[in-house]
C-alpha cells in the first residue's frame, strides 16, 4: 500500500515513524510539505519521498492522510478537488466533519475521520475513527492500520461522538498534565526538591495508570482499595470532593465537547 501524507508535522511524523517500525517500506511513503527545511528533515529522518506540491505524483497512492491544520485544510485540498479516484482519505484534522471534507474534495466520499492524541508521538496514543458509509470494510482496516502505528484505535459509528472523543482523549492529556503539575506543586510545598517532586508525581501517575490498565476492576474499586477509613487518603479525597475536583473534570470535559461542536460548525461554514 502506497501512502501520501499531506503535511509533515509532528502527528504525521509519529504515524510515519510507527509505520516504518512495523516494517512498512519508506519507499512506499510520500509527504507533501511546503517548507524546504521540513522536507529535508523528513527525508533524512525517515527516508521517505518528499514533495513540494500536491500534484499527480502525490495522488499516486492508495491512501491519503490529511495532516495539515484545520484552518489550512480547504486551501490545501483545493488542488485535489475532483481529482481523486480510488484513494482512501484519512483526515487527522480536528473539528472537520466528513461532509465538510467531502464538499472540499468535490463530493468525494471514501473518507475516514480520525482523532489521534499527543501520546501518539511516543507510540502510546489512542485515536477515535469514523467513516462515511461509502468506505468499505477493507478500506476501514487500511485506515486503522495507519492509526495503529502510533497506538490504539476505537471506531465510533455516529460522527457526532467524535466531538466527545476529542474532549476525552484528544484533550485528555492536558487534563492529566494539569494533575501532574498540581501533584508536583503539592510535593514542593511539602518540602521536596523540584527533581524529587517531578519523580514522585510522574512515577505515581505512570504506575497508577499501569495498575488500572492491568486490572479488571474499575477505577472506582481501585480507589476504594487505597482509601482506608480514617486514613490519609480519605482525608485528601474528602477535601478534593469539597473543592469539586471530580465535578470540575466532568464539567470541563463537557465544555470541551461543546466547543468542539462549535468549532466544527465554524470551520465547515465556508
Amino acid at each position: 500500500m502506497k501512502i501520501t501524507f499531506l503535511g509533515g508535522g509532528n502527528m504525521a511524523q509519529a504515524l510515519i515513524g510507527g509505520l516504518i517500525k512495523q516494517g512498512f517500506a519508506p519507499a512506499d511513503i510520500q509527504v507533501v510539505e511546503l517548507l524546504p527545511e521540513q522536507r529535508q528533515k523528513l527525508a533524512d529522518s525517515y527516508g521517505v519521498t518528499c514533495l513540494a506540491e500536491a500534484g499527480a505524483q502525490a495522488l499516486a497512492c492508495e491512501l491519503l492522510v490529511l495532516a495539515v491544520k484545520p484552518q489550512q485544510m480547504r486551501e490545501a485540498l483545493a488542488p485535489m478537488s475532483g481529482r481523486l479516484q480510488h484513494q482512501i482519505v484519512v483526515s487527522i484534522a480536528a473539528g472537520l466533519t466528513l461532509d465538510t471534507l467531502s464538499r472540499w474534495l468535490g463530493g468525494y466520499r471514501r473518507i475516514v475521520r480520525a482523532m489521534p492524541n499527543t501520546p501518539a508521538l511516543i507510540g502510546a496514543g489512542v485515536a477515535g475513527l469514523c467513516a462515511l458509509p461509502d468506505v468499505a470494510l477493507n478500506e476501514r482496516l487500511a485506515a486503522e492500520r495507519v492509526l495503529q502505528a502510533a497506538g490504539t484505535t476505537l471506531w465510533v459509528e455516529d460522527e457526532a461522538m467524535m466531538d466527545a472523543v476529542t474532549a476525552i482523549s484528544g484533550s485528555g492529556p492536558a487534563y492529566l498534565f494539569l494533575f501532574i503539575e498540581a501533584l508536583e506543586q503539592a510535593a514542593l510545598e511539602l518540602g521536596f526538591s523540584a527533581e524529587q517532586a517531578r519523580l514522585l508525581a510522574l512515577e505515581t501517575t505512570l504506575g497508577s495508570a499501569r495498575l488500572a490498565a492491568g486490572s479488571p476492576d474499575p477505577a472506582s474499586v481501585l480507589r476504594q482499595r487505597v482509601t482506608s477509613k480514617g486514613g490519609t487518603t480519605e482525608a485528601a479525597l474528602k477535601v478534593m470532593q469539597e473543592q469539586g475536583v471530580a465535578a470540575g473534570i466532568v464539567a470541563g470535559t463537557k465544555a470541551a465537547e461543546a466547543r468542539g461542536r462549535e468549532l466544527a460548525q465554524q470551520l465547515g461554514a465556508s
